[in-house]
């Protein structure tokens, strides 16, 4: 059994960190062809009326797929817990081709949304596939569904301690001690072939274990700065867009998703317009930000940190396909860039390490993955004046954010009959 086992994850690293690539390379591919270009070069010369046809028909595309085939529709982080704890997780071939294309242009036509969750449920899918072709028992599917997300997480992420840990704190806790290995494994594989192909987050300036205390003082300061905007965030996705979508479910069920479509893709043409940085994925953001790439005065940053917030929440419930990771990576680097910006004189502090936390601290806050932002933060960066500001950070802003609402690992809030 264990041989078994070993030769799955290998066989489950090795086709999952292809599928992932192809997933990420079709994503650039059809944003360059959608936008003719780089997005964020090219939207300022293309006709306003394009800016608009682009996510609307892309995401009626999306919405018409998951009507015909609900299995297109995102099982990232939740559903693939889910799928765990029930031993059960049901796609075929034709499945994971429709959910890599409707993520894909998801993404690719400007939804402010990340690409972990789809990643997750390609490797799972890949997994079940193996788990069946070696004939392995099925009280262990979960084992092995756990693997195969794992070496999705680590592929996209191209991070592999990063993305084992993700898909620890979500999907396979409580097998750690047994199965901890296969994850591994199997993520070791998968990012080493992904390796090759994508781009992983590097934080350039790392000064490793020295630590400036500037930098864990200024962390008083900066915990207020990032509570509010965790709430602003929270507010508008748990609240007021929630009781939008519990409106058009009563007033007009049968339509809701393609009226929460159409609402999205014109809220997204409208904030792409104003500034490209506000939509996409958000990877280009982080990396121009914790590096210190970033030309964008501090009053756009601001006006960009409210656009993306709206932009991440509203493509949420327009049901564009992919997750939340590095789209909120992205919001609380603009968060942690913009006080940087602005404390830096007084505080003496450089704005991209702010950057870095925060991008960290504002997902292990919003996803409840206080391990993987602390793991997240020392793998990117590998320097303690980001690290212990992160660990600080996430630990305080949860405490206050979860008196006020609920947190979760999951994207929305369960409907309300």
């Amino acid at each position: 059994m264990v041989g078994k086992f070993i030769t799955l994850s290998i066989f489950v690293g090795i086709v999952t960190g292809i599928f992932i690539t192809i997933y990420s390379l079709l994503t650039h591919f059809l944003s360059v062809i959608l936008y003719f270009g780089n997005p964020i070069e090219t939207i300022s010369h293309l006709p306003i009326w394009y800016i608009y046809l682009v996510p609307l028909v892309s995401i009626l595309i999306v919405n018409y797929l998951i009507l015909k085939n609900e299995a297109v529709k995102e099982y990232g982080v939740r559903e693939i817990a889910e799928a765990v704890e029930q031993n059960k997780l049901n796609f075929d071939i034709k499945d994971l081709f429709l959910k890599i294309f409707a993520s894909s242009l998801s993404i690719a036509s400007g939804f402010a949304i990340g690409n972990e969750g789809p990643s997750a449920a390609i490797g799972a899918i890949i997994a079940q596939k193996f788990h069946e072709f070696f004939k392995l028992p099925k009280k262990l599917i979960r084992v092995s569904l756990s693997i195969g997300a794992s070496s999705g997480i680590a592929a996209i992420f191209v991070s592999p301690i990063t993305g084992i840990m993700f898909a620890i704190e979500n999907i396979a806790y409580e097998f750690i001690k047994s199965y901890a290995g296969y994850l591994i494994l199997a993520s070791v594989i998968s990012f080493s072939v992904a390796w090759h192909f994508l781009e992983p987050l590097i934080f350039n300036y790392s000064i490793g274990k020295f630590i400036e205390y500037k930098y864990v003082f200024a962390t008083i300061l900066f915990i207020p700065v990032m509570l509010f905007f965790v709430y602003f965030y929270l507010f508008l996705k748990d609240r007021v867009l929630h009781l939008l979508n519990v409106f058009l479910i009563e007033k007009f069920s049968k339509y809701k998703n393609f009226i929460l479509a159409v609402m999205g893709a014109l809220i997204i043409s409208t904030i792409m317009l104003i500034s490209p940085y506000a939509v996409f994925s958000g990877h280009e953001v982080v990396k121009l930000l914790i590096n210190n790439a970033s030309v964008l005065p501090i009053w756009l940053i601001f006006i960009i940190i409210v656009l993306r917030v709206i932009a991440t929440s509203i493509s949420l419930y327009a049901n564009a396909v992919g997750g939340i990771f590095i789209a909120l990576m992205s919001i609380g680097a603009l968060v942690g860039y913009g006080f940087g910006e602005i404390a830096k004189d007084f505080l003496n502090i450089e704005p991209f390490y702010f950057a870095a936390i925060g991008a960290a601290v504002f997902v292990g806050v919003n996803m409840k993955l206080p391990l993987t932002a602390v793991v997240l933060a020392l793998e990117i960066t590998y320097d303690y004046n980001v690290i212990i500001p992160t660990g600080i950070s996430v630990v305080i802003v949860t405490y206050f954010t979860a008196l006020n609402f609920s947190l979760r690992k999951f994207t929305l809030r369960p409907r309300i009959e």
